[in-house]
């Protein structure tokens, strides 16, 4: 072997999975599909419901996060008017990624496998004091204690920050929602983005502006950053599909979100949605390849 050759490093291959609430059973088949492929990423990344779909692939459960979608969000324990008289939320983060999730619930993480999996994981929040990003680890994980999760996931206006430690947060997609330039910070060689609405979809800003008034009120650095979500979204979107033509990024994404809302409770439009996973997660497995033995 010569001398290049031995010198030649392995390029490190990131997952980001940008989450979309009901529409991440899209990434779940993804993720389904690089478990069925034996498809091994060398950095992950998580925002909302993607930080739960990145928790299962490392664990290796194939499947765990279909019954999620497809079964648990939609019982009223999960989201009714008896969940918001209760917890003033819309949705109650905790029965999903508590009371499920624990090692004594219905469907555990399998922690033990999550940890020995040597991919790092990130699963990216929002300050609510500050709004600023904040960037958790495996090391912030701890058996039964999935705190970071209900932290990336929590929609502002229709839930409440979540405490992690002595700080609040929000939902990772409004400061740092497509974080390719953060994997390649962190040393990514390349990357491959899921998202859960077409590629050629760019946010608008109308919702943004009135919830991000109604945010004002208790949380108003978080406030401002909710309201430039829009912008921020279709800017590192733009760069993502501008890196996607250079060959160091794969977007995958569905052709259509078969109209799944983000809150949505049709097990029709979610079952079309996790096949176009399945389907669409085909791709990656060369793209890895690629980067992996160059």
């Amino acid at each position: 072997m010569n001398e290049t050759a031995q010198n030649k490093q392995a390029g490190k291959v990131a997952v980001i999975d940008v989450g979309g609430g009901q529409r991440g059973i899209y990434g779940a088949g993804v993720f389904d599909t690089c478990l069925d492929d034996k498809v091994r990423f060398d950095m992950t990344y998580g925002i909302s419901a993607g930080s739960a779909n990145v928790t299962s692939y490392l664990a290796g459960q194939r499947g765990r996060n279909y019954v999620y979608y497809s079964q648990y969000c939609l019982r009223k324990e999960y989201k009714s008017l008896k969940v918001l008289m209760k917890t003033h939320a819309f949705i109650d983060l905790h029965y999903v990624y508590e009371t499920l999730s624990n090692s004594d619930g219905e469907y555990p993480l399998d922690y033990p496998a999550m940890m020995a999996n040597p991919a790092p994981c990130t699963v990216i929040a929002t300050e609510a004091e500050t709004g600023f990003p904040h960037y958790f680890t495996k090391a912030d994980f701890s058996q039964d204690q999935y705190q970071v999760i209900i932290a990336s996931c929590s929609v502002p206006v229709f839930t409440r920050p979540a405490p992690v430690g002595s700080h609040l947060y929000f939902d990772g997609a409004i400061s740092n929602p497509i974080p390719v330039q953060k994997a390649f910070d962190d040393g990514a060689d390349a990357v491959v983005l899921i998202l859960t609405r077409p590629k050629n979809f760019f946010r608008k800003t109308s919702s943004d502006k009135w919830l991000s008034k109604i945010l004002k009120r208790h949380y108003p650095e978080a406030a401002k950053v909710f309201a430039r979500r829009a912008l921020t979204y279709n800017r590192q979107l733009r760069e993502a599909l501008e890196l996607e033509k250079q060959g160091k990024v794969l977007i995958v994404a569905p052709d259509s979100i078969a109209g799944m809302k983000t809150l949505g409770t049709d097990p029709e439009a979610g079952e079309k949605l996790y096949q176009k996973g399945i389907k669409d997660g085909q791709a990656i497995g060369a793209f890895v390849k690629h980067w992996q033995n160059r």
